[in-house]
């Protein structure tokens, strides 16, 4: 209901010019308001940043329409006002509930608009190109756009930014089940955070209307509890003190009897029949009270229709015009609408507002939205359509954009109309360029319905499938298999679509269905480059197939196109890193995968490079550096497509992808701490994009490994089980693999035949493709573990494969692992030798955690063959690495170890840093001049043992081995020692 309360210098107007009124039978939710007014303005002593003020409050007021929620609202504002506060505040409409981020808006834009665009960088910093279009304070910049989630992030971001600087904020949504699908489902999200800023959000609803999508406000907790605070009808005293203040003091009690009878105590109904009861110069007595009747029933319903009827034709024509318009209406606008001159439509609006249907004189708003309902619902079909239509022309007209009209064209009916198709794709791509996909879709299948004209009819289908992409796959298939059924004029075009419509395939799971589209256009394209992109694309997704049927045919395949393609654009960089990838696969020596590497690194290979290509490849070879023992070079890489990812905006599946792929390689590197942090965040982001996608199955395979690695297996099970990890798993090839990770999950539990069925089935799916590097998949050495128990003899062939297949890629890691597993599994006599070596191959590599294992393991097997000096050296060495690596059930091991021996565990210490000393640096730079362990000792007057643990050392902290430690050396800062 709206009093005329004024509306304060920000935000929506929420009525006329009447005087404020008094508020009746409210005073419990005046009383909850004005607690949390109290609380907010408090939190603002001098010297106290706002982030360590106490907490700020959420309320909720829910009724059905006419009990005073606006009012309410309005009464909150000026005291809010009165405080001193911040006030922002907006109101849903219910005709702009398709116009995305029209609350927003609302919200923001008084604040920020009148900035300049340096001023706004200035104030957004890096989410200026990203909350900017959705705010409508600049334009959208070209490429993709950010994903709704990144949007979301941006919007907190900026709200959360005001709010500290801007403290006390209060926010106010009045109408809120008319919001916007976006805007409401952010703030829905965003109203928890409220208690932990300085800021007061308020929002009012009619219950019964509040959509699906915002059913999180029904339960956000507030300060009435788990509820919102809910508006009755107004008691029959109440309705005597509101008619009374209205008409005079003399109104009798059966006049204001009658009053609450005839309006259910429904105050905004009880304002304007007595608002009536005064224009006609009624007496409010008793002897009247039987008019009240007729006088209520014109408030609303057909009664309001008939008296706006006796105003004029061209009245009720302007008036339709302003409800079709919706709120915050231009009268030149409506004018332009209802078809009415400047001068007319003056007039008809003076009616309007005589009448108590509108208010406002340079913007326009009707009273009440009831009325607004009212007149909107009372425009016959065929009229309201046309009226939309030209709402649309008008709009277009008025250079407000595509976009603004948009809405008015979802309602008018198919008309074969070209341009009404224009009109919708134009404001389909600013929407989506805006982080609102859902609004795009819904304007293309509009333009799909028009219909367009057939030469357009694929473009449409390709363009509302591309805003599917990220919400609906399993449409998006549709609707570009529709695309391509069409006659397409332009080889462009079709191309678009085939490579979109592999890409949403290959991220539904169905890789097969992707490398077969693929496959089939290859053979029609006409043009080599275009040819040679699809290669590319086919080579991708049938890299990632656990089902491909002939992987070696493929791979020499890829291994001559590769070796003849110079770099000179992205495709081929694509393809030479698919290479890089191939030989990381299958094992081949890791000096070639690295050339490679660096060859599609030559001409740049940016992660977010272009809007129809996907980060897969320059994630793969990332990983070729990771699993060849350039972990460093990897993080450097996974770092700078992080942020390529952020300024996009993409906070969903790409950034979950990014965290949980740099947890990884925290692991690989030993800093298992860091790398739990990292793959926690990359599991939360996942949770957002859905369970059981490749972004979750990612996260999760990382985390039970880490957590395995930590010696934390209840939790690394829990985890498991809270995320349904376990079969069946997913058809596309993950990193780690999913399935050996779920068998060493089960092989930590002690369930080692089950482990062992599961290994030996990601054996059976993985070599007959080729994959057998045990660097990127240890299968192998996982099975002879868990074959040692019943099948020592078949353990130990198993673990000498491995260590044959690690010896072929080559890498210190690699060798080092499979021999420490042939240790375990091999006979007694062998395994101090096989130890020493696997030691001997660590120490060369920046695998930190690895090292710690054989040290450990090294120590202990020297103990049980009494060779107890040595044992307590490696131990200790052991505990070190293992309590800097954060593997705190392998320092338990070497604890357990060392006190077995009857040593006393030292006190633990950590270097602390990645910073090379003076002496490493100097003896990273011998390495890298060729100099020898023994040479490098003598240089630095040590023995050769200490040499090699200093260059040891070098290589965990730098993250490379040998061959990647020139390269690297140029960029690290230098210590003293």
């Amino acid at each position: 209901m709206n009093q005329g309360i004024p509306s304060g210098p920000s935000g929506p107007k929420t009525g006329g010019a009447r005087l404020r009124r008094t508020l009746y039978e409210r005073e419990d939710q005046l009383t909850a308001a004005d607690e949390a007014l109290a609380e907010l303005a408090g939190l603002v002593p001098e010297g106290v940043d706002p982030l360590d003020r106490p907490s700020g409050a959420l309320l909720a007021f829910s009724g059905r329409a006419g009990l005073g929620k606006t009012t309410l609202i309005g009464e909150v504002r000026r005291r809010a006002h009165a405080r001193g506060c911040t006030v922002l505040a907006a109101r849903g409409g219910e005709q702009e509930q398709h116009v995305a981020f029209h609350v927003a808006r609302q919200l923001v834009q008084p604040l920020l608009a009148g900035a300049s665009q340096d001023e706004l960088r200035a104030t957004l910093g890096s989410w200026y190109d990203i909350v900017g279009p959705a705010l409508g304070l600049c334009a959208p910049a070209e490429g993709a756009p950010p994903d709704p989630q990144g949007l979301r992030d941006g919007l907190d971001w900026v709200l959360t930014h005001l709010a500290v600087q801007r403290a006390p904020m209060v926010l106010v949504l009045d109408d809120a089940h008319w919001a916007d699908r976006e805007s409401l489902s952010w703030l829905a999200a965003f109203a928890p955070r409220a208690e932990q800023l300085p800021m007061l959000l308020v929002v009012a609803y009619r219950p019964e209307e509040l959509p699906d999508y915002a059913d999180e406000f029904r339960g956000l907790p507030g300060r009435a509890g788990q509820r919102p605070i809910d508006l009755e009808p107004l008691s029959a005293p109440a309705i005597a003190r509101l008619v009374r203040e209205s008409v005079g003091a003399h109104a009798d009690d059966a006049f204001c009897r009658e009053t609450w009878a005839v309006t259910a105590g429904n105050p905004f109904e009880a304002v304007e029949v007595t608002a009536k009861v005064c224009d006609r110069g009624l007496e409010p007595n008793e002897a009247g009270a039987h008019l009240l009747r007729d006088l209520a029933a014109a408030v609303k319903g057909s009664g309001l229709i008939a008296r706006l009827e006796r105003l004029g034709t061209s009245t009720v024509r302007f008036a339709w015009a302003c409800a079709v318009l919706g709120t915050e209406i231009s009268p030149h606008l409506a004018a332009s609408v209802a078809g009415l001159g400047g001068e007319e439509a003056g007039d008809c609006a003076d009616r309007l507002r005589g009448a108590r249907i509108l208010t406002g004189a340079d913007t326009l708003e009707f009273v009440h939205p009831l009325i607004a309902t009212a007149v909107y619902r009372a425009i016959p079909g065929g009229v309201r359509v046309a009226l939309h239509g030209q709402a649309a022309w008008a709009v277009i007209n008025e250079g407000l954009g595509a976009a603004a009209a948009a809405r008015h064209l979802l309602e008018t009916h198919p008309d074969d109309d070209p341009w009404v198709v224009e009109q919708l794709r134009v404001a389909a791509r600013e929407v989506q360029r805006a982080g609102a996909p859902d609004a795009g879709r819904r304007y293309l299948a509009r333009a799909l319905r028009e219909p367009p004209p057939c030469e357009e009819r694929a473009g449409v289908l390709y363009e509302l499938g591309c805003a599917s992409l990220l919400t609906e796959p399993a449409t998006t298939v549709n609707h570009l298999r529709a695309a391509l059924a069409e006659r397409i004029a332009d080889p462009e075009l079709r191309h678009g679509i085939v490579i979109r419509l592999s890409q949403v395939l290959a991220h539904s799971d169905r890789l097969a269905e992707a490398s077969a589209t693929l496959g089939h256009e290859i053979q029609l394209a006409e043009d080599a480059r275009v040819r040679l992109r699809m290669q590319a694309e086919q080579f991708m997704w049938d890299a990632f197939r656990s089902d491909e049927p002939n992987s070696p045919a493929r791979s020499r395949r890829l291994a001559r196109l590769a070796d003849r393609l110079t770099g000179r654009d992205l495709t081929e960089r694509y393809i030479i890193g698919l290479r890089a990838w191939d030989a990381t696969l299958r094992g081949e020596p890791a000096e070639t995968a690295v050339h490679h590497a660096e060859r599609a690194l030559a001409g740049g290979l940016g992660w977010a490079a272009e809007e129809d290509r996907g980060f897969e490849v320059p994630v793969l070879v990332a990983l070729a550096f990771l699993y060849a023992d350039r972990p460093g070079r990897a993080e450097e890489l996974f770092a700078a497509g992080i942020a390529d990812f952020e300024q996009q905006g993409w906070r969903g599946g790409h950034l979950s992808f990014g965290y949980t792929l740099l947890g990884y390689v925290r692991l690989r590197r030993g800093r298992l701490a860091e790398a739990e942090d990292f793959a926690r965040a990359g599991l939360r982001l996942a949770e957002r994009v859905g369970r059981r996608t490749p972004a979750h199955w990612y996260a999760v395979s990382i985390l039970v490994e880490i957590l395995l690695a930590r010696g934390r297996i209840t939790e690394a099970a829990h985890i498991g089980e809270e995320h349904g990890f376990g079969p069946p798993f997913p058809a596309a090839v993950t990193f780690p693999d999913s399935q050996t990770v779920y068998g060493e999950l089960l092989l930590a539990r002690g369930k080692v035949r089950e482990a062992a069925v599961e290994l030996s089935a990601a054996g059976r799916r993985l070599d007959p493709r080729g994959i057998r590097n045990p660097a990127w998949c240890p299968w192998l050495l996982h099975l002879a573990r868990a074959e040692s128990h019943d099948t020592p003899a078949r353990a130990t062939s198993l673990a000498q494969e491995a260590v044959q297949r690690a010896r072929q890629y080559g890498t210190a890691s690699a060798i080092g692992q499979a021999l420490r597993i042939h240790a375990q599994v091999g006979p007694p006599g062998e395994r101090a030798k096989l130890l020493e070596e696997s030691l001997a191959h660590l120490e060369r590599s920046p695998a930190g955690h690895e090292l710690a294992c054989s040290l450990v393991d090294l120590g202990a097997e020297l103990r049980r063959i009494g060779r107890t000096a040595e044992a307590a050296d490696h131990l200790y060495r052991g505990l070190d690495a293992a309590a800097q690596c954060g593997a705190d059930g392998l320092v338990e091991q070497a604890r357990d170890e060392l006190a077995a021996m009857g040593q006393r565990p030292r006190r633990l210490h950590s270097t602390g840093t990645d910073t090379l000393t003076a002496r490493e640096r100097t003896a990273a730079a011998l390495a890298v001049r060729g100099a020898s362990t023994a040479d490098i000792g003598k240089e630095l007057g040590l023995d050769e043992p200490a040499a090699g643990r200093l260059l040891s050392v070098v290589f965990r902290k730098v993250g490379t081995d040998l061959g990647g430690l020139g390269a690297a050396l140029g960029e690290l800062p230098t210590d003293r020692a």
